[in-house]
């Protein structure tokens, strides 16, 4: 995988994507935002374990987890008010959760630029995306050192 290559089930999701029209693209995100996993009881009894995403337009918040095989668990809360920042939540879990530290490092941070989402939804909501997997990968980096 090149640094600028997606992991094959990403370029599955991006794929799936760009194959539709785009207001069935729309309704793509929402099905995602809809398998959106709540987290587990741990960080819902303790908020302050996830870390917020302020430059998302509701609120988000993430924990990351990377077990000693660097298997990467990703733990996300949204309301369910908020459709889009659930699905690219969704999204990202679908795509990322279980592989390996590595994998999800070298994920590109523009990878939500290969949705073909542009034109459906504002620049403001795919840099909450980015930043999303920014965080994911700080969080990864920073339980490794």
């Amino acid at each position: 995988m090149t640094a600028t290559a997606l992991h094959p089930r990403l370029q599955e999701i991006a794929d799936e994507f760009t194959a539709i029209p785009g207001p069935e693209r729309l309704q793509l995100l929402l099905e995602f935002s809809q398998e959106l996993p709540p987290p587990p009881a741990r960080y819902t009894e303790q908020h302050s374990l996830l870390e917020p995403v302020p430059e998302c337009q509701t609120p988000l918040f993430l924990a990351v987890e990377v077990e000693a095989d660097t298997t990467v668990h990703l733990f996300f809360d949204a309301p369910p008010e908020a459709p889009t920042t659930r699905g690219f939540a969704g999204i990202l879990h679908a795509g990322l959760h279980g592989l390996s530290a590595d994998e999800v490092l070298a994920t590109p941070g523009e990878f939500s630029s290969q949705l073909g989402l542009q034109d459906l939804v504002s620049p403001l909501r795919l840099r909450g995306m980015a930043a999303m997997l920014a965080r994911i990968k700080r969080q990864i980096r920073e339980q490794r050192s």
